[in-house]
């Protein structure tokens, strides 16, 4: 198992990163995460479509809770080709309550709660907190990792007109 430091912090304090980390030109790696109805999900079921795929360490954080609504929004002006998805550790029941109360239905959310499958297969699971490192990834139609972003500071929002303008680019 992989181990990084120096990429990102919390608060300015460094954490370590578990996993094995993805570039841009390579095939996305598989996972497996569950949904809000605890079925679970893997990169193939969204197979033909461009993906952004957004990690956040909780949607019960302010800047996460941000990042999700914010693109729940631009999600309705992607088209049917475009799928967004927001992977957290959090439980499934609580991001069904979260999408409920936020109003969310054009972003899919999903836990990576049980095994930490997505974080480790991205490189972007942080070890002292078993949180994902906010990331945002654009995938194409054909699987291929197009876009990354990795926020040094977690508790940063992401550059979502970089993301959006990759995603759009691609369809």
């Amino acid at each position: 198992m992989s181990e990084r430091t120096g990429l990102v912090t919390i608060f300015g304090n460094p954490l370590t990163l578990l996993g094995n980390p993805v570039a841009v030109g390579q095939k996305a790696p598989d996972f497996t995460v569950l949904d809000n109805e605890l079925a679970p999900k893997t990169l193939a079921d969204y197979k033909g479509k461009v993906l952004i795929i957004a990690a956040v360490p909780s949607l019960d954080t302010p800047v996460c809770d941000m990042e999700t609504r914010r693109f729940n929004t631009e999600a309705s002006k992607l088209g049917e080709n475009v799928v967004v998805l927001t992977i957290s550790m959090d439980l499934p029941f609580a991001q069904k309550r979260w999408c409920a109360a936020a109003g969310i239905d054009r972003v899919a959310t999903l836990s990576d709660h049980r095994d930490g499958s997505f974080g480790m297969a991205y490189g972007i699971l942080i070890k002292e907190l078993r949180l994902l490192a906010r990331t945002v990834f654009v995938v194409d139609r054909d699987g291929t990792v197009k876009y990354i972003e990795m926020l040094p500071e977690v508790t940063k929002e992401p550059d979502y007109d970089a993301a959006l303008s990759a995603a759009k680019a691609l369809v």
